[in-house]
């Protein structure tokens, strides 16, 4: 899925809607993909990228809740209510967040034929200095009759 790069907010939230965020993503809906991380094979989202200062919860934010691991650099942020994963803080780039698409308004993680998956299992910041991120595959959705 193409989409015009654009500075319009998106607005999200999670499904329970007591946590809801604008975002203006980077490149539009063009920087969807998925990783091979335990933490991103488990919860298994698309996410597209935004700035961290491009990125403002409009409600809800006491119920927002922080989960870390490994290094703790990554911030992982979900709904304290439903559940959902709304977005998280990259160890890749610290700069910039990973916004769950499913959470948007307006768009499925189902509206993109194909995603790229990058190799989050040998992450970036583990290798040789200046290895961008690995291209692990492609997640294909075909839909049926």
């Amino acid at each position: 899925m193409t989409q015009p790069k654009t500075t319009t907010a998106h607005k999200g939230k999670c499904h329970c809607g007591s946590v809801q965020f604008e975002a203006v993503l980077v490149n539009g809906l063009n920087t969807a993909s998925r990783c091979t991380c335990s933490m991103c094979r488990m919860r298994g989202a698309v996410a597209v990228t935004a700035k961290v200062g491009d990125l403002k919860i409009t409600q809800g934010q006491d119920k927002l809740t922080l989960y870390q691991f490994n290094t703790h650099t990554a911030k992982h942020y979900f709904c304290s209510g439903c559940g959902i994963y709304t977005h998280h803080q990259r160890r890749s780039n610290p700069d910039q967040f990973s916004v769950n698409v499913a959470c948007l308004e307006g768009v499925s993680p189902f509206d993109f034929e194909e995603v790229p998956v990058f190799d989050g299992i040998h992450h970036v910041k583990d290798g040789p200095a200046g290895r961008g991120p690995q291209r692990a595959g492609v997640l294909k959705y075909i839909k049926g009759d």
